[in-house]
C-alpha cells in the first residue's frame, strides 16, 4: 500500500529528510547528547577557571584512548542485552585477564625466552585472549546448560575472577610490562603519526563512498526504494567530512617537549629554536576499538550469526521451535563476550604500562550503561554496535567533564547511576511509543 501523493506534500521539510536521509533519530539524539555534554564543561571551565580545557586536542585525543577499553567490551554487551541477558562479570574478568598476561611477561616469559624477547608480547596476548574467551564460555555453559540465571553466573563471577586475579599476583602491581606491549596502550609512541593517519582517514573515506555505492546496487537489485541523491551524497558529505574533521583534530595534538627532545636525541636530530612538532595521529587503542565496531557491525548485519542473535532476542521460543540452538548460541555469546574482555584487558594494562589488581573495578556498570544509552534494549531483540560505541564515549566525556572541572568521586558515582536510570527509564518510553 503506497501513500498518497498528498500525504508526503503536507509533510514538514525536517520529517521529509529525516525520510529521505534514513537517519536514526536515537543516533541523532545521542550525538545531539554528547556535543552539548563537550560544549557544557567547556563553557563551565572557562567560566569557573577563565580556560575550557574540554573541547582542546590533547583532552579529545585522551577521551578517545580512554574511551577504548569501555567501548571494546560494550560492543560485546549489546549481543548479551540483546538475547535478555546481563554480565555483570565484565570487569572482573579484564582484571583476571591482565593480571595473567602482567604476571606472563614479568615472570614466567623471560625465564624461557630471555629477557625482551620479540613474542614475549604476542605470547602474552594469545593468553589473555584465550583465558577471556574460556572464562566467557564457561559463563555461557552454566548459563545454557546449567539452567542458572545470567545475573547469578556473572555475579558470581564478578567475585571469583576478582578474588582469582588477587591470589595470582599476591595482591602485587605486576610491572613493567613488556615496551612493544606497551604501545598497544596509546601515548606518544602508541599512535600513528600525521602520515598514518591520514591514510586511515582516506581509507576510511573511500569505505564510506563504497558503502553508499553498493546499498544503493543492492537496493536497486532487489527493487528496494531508493534514497535519493542527493541524500546519498549528503551522507557521505558528512560521514567523510567527520573523519577529515578527526584525523586533524589527533594530527593537531603534538608530543610533549621532553619526549621529542628523547627521540630527536636517539635519533641524532638536530632540533630547530622553534622546535619540532611531532603528531600524535590516532592512537593504537582507538584503531584496535574501530576494528572491533566494524568487525563486529558486520558479525551482527551480515551474518547467520547475528541473525540468529536477534531472533533470540526477539522470541527465544520462537527461535527455539524454528531450528536454532538457542544454548550453543549462549555459550558463544559469552564467549565472545570473554574475548572482547581480554581484548579490552591488552588496551587497559598496556595504557598503564602495568596490571594491578583494581583494573577494570566497576567497568561493567560502564559497559552496561553504554550499551543502554547507546539504544540497547534490555527486554532484548534491539541494539546497534554504533550504539554502544557512542554510548561509550558519552559516559567516558561525562567522567573526564567531571574530572577537570573538579568534582569528586562521590558525585561521579552519583551522575553515572542516575544516567544509567535516565537512559532505561528513556528506552522504556521509545518502546511504549513503538509499539
Amino acid at each position: 500500500m503506497t501513500a498518497h501523493p498528498t500525504s508526503r506534500t503536507s509533510e514538514g521539510p525536517v520529517k521529509r529528510f529525516m525520510r529521505a536521509t534514513e537517519l536514526d533519530t536515537r543516533l541523532l539524539g545521542m550525538v545531539g547528547a554528547l556535543v552539548l555534554i563537550w560544549i557544557g564543561f567547556h563553557l563551565y571551565g572557562q567560566i569557573v577557571n577563565g580556560f575550557g580545557a574540554f573541547l582542546t586536542p590533547r583532552n579529545l585525543w585522551n577521551l578517545s584512548v580512554q574511551t577504548a577499553s569501555i567501548g571494546i567490551m560494550a560492543t560485546g554487551m549489546v549481543l548479551v542485552i540483546v538475547t535478555r541477558h546481563i554480565d555483570l562479570s565484565v570487569g572482573s574478568i579484564l582484571g583476571f585477564c591482565a593480571i595473567v598476561m602482567g604476571v606472563m611477561q614479568v615472570y614466567v616469559l623471560p625465564q624461557y625466552l630471555g629477557l625482551g624477547h620479540p613474542l614475549i608480547w604476542v605470547i602474552a596476548v594469545l593468553c589473555g585472549l584465550a583465558l577471556g574467551t574460556a572464562v566467557g564460555a564457561f559463563h555461557g555453559f552454566l548459563i545454557a546448560y546449567g539452567g542458572i540465571p545470567a545475573f547469578i553466573v556473572t555475579l558470581g563471577g564478578l567475585l571469583v575472577w576478582r578474588g582469582a586475579a588477587f591470589l595470582v599476583a599476591r595482591g602485587e602491581t605486576i610491572s613493567p610490562v613488556d615496551a612493544t606491549f606497551a604501545l598497544l596502550g596509546g601515548g606518544p609512541y602508541g599512535a600513528v603519526g600525521s602520515t598514518g593517519s591520514w591514510i586511515v582517514g582516506l581509507i576510511a573515506c573511500a569505505g564510506i563512498v563504497l558503502l553508499i555505492l553498493n546499498g544503493r546496487a543492492q537496493r536497486r537489485k532487489f527493487e528496494f526504494p531508493l534514497r535519493p541523491v542527493w541524500a546519498e551524497a549528503f551522507l557521505g558529505f558528512v560521514g567523510c567530512g567527520i573523519v577529515l574533521g578527526a584525523v586533524l583534530l589527533v594530527n593537531s595534538y603534538p608530543w610533549p617537549k621532553g619526549i621529542v627532545a628523547q627521540y630527536a636525541e636517539r635519533n641524532a636530530i638536530e632540533l630547530p629554536p622553534e622546535g619540532l612538532f611531532i603528531s600524535h595521529g590516532f592512537a593504537i587503542p582507538v584503531l584496535i576499538l574501530i576494528a572491533v565496531g566494524i568487525a563486529m557491525t558486520f558479525l551482527m548485519t551480515r551474518t547467520r550469526f547475528g541473525r540468529y542473535v536477534f531472533a533470540i532476542g526477539g522470541n527465544p521460543e520462537a527461535a527455539e521451535l524454528a531450528g536454532i540452538n538457542t544454548r550453543w548460541m549462549t555459550v558463544k555469546i559469552f564467549a565472545l563476550m570473554g574475548f572482547l574482555c581480554g581484548l579490552s584487558s591488552v588496551v587497559a594494562s598496556a595504557r598503564l604500562n602495568s596490571a594491578t589488581n583494581a583494573l577494570g573495578t566497576l567497568d561493567e556498570l560502564y559497559v552496561i550503561a553504554s550499551a543502554v544509552i547507546g539504544g540497547t534494549s534490555l527486554g532484548g531483540g534491539i541494539g546497534t554496535i554504533y550504539g554502544a560505541i557512542i554510548g561509550a564515549l558519552v559516559m567516558q566525556s561525562l567522567q573526564t567533564g567531571m574530572v577537570l572541572i573538579g568534582f569528586d568521586a562521590a558525585i561521579q558515582q552519583v551522575v553515572v547511576g542516575t544516567v544509567l536510570v535516565l537512559a532505561v527509564y528513556l528506552d522504556k518510553l521509545y518502546r511504549g511509543k513503538s509499539k
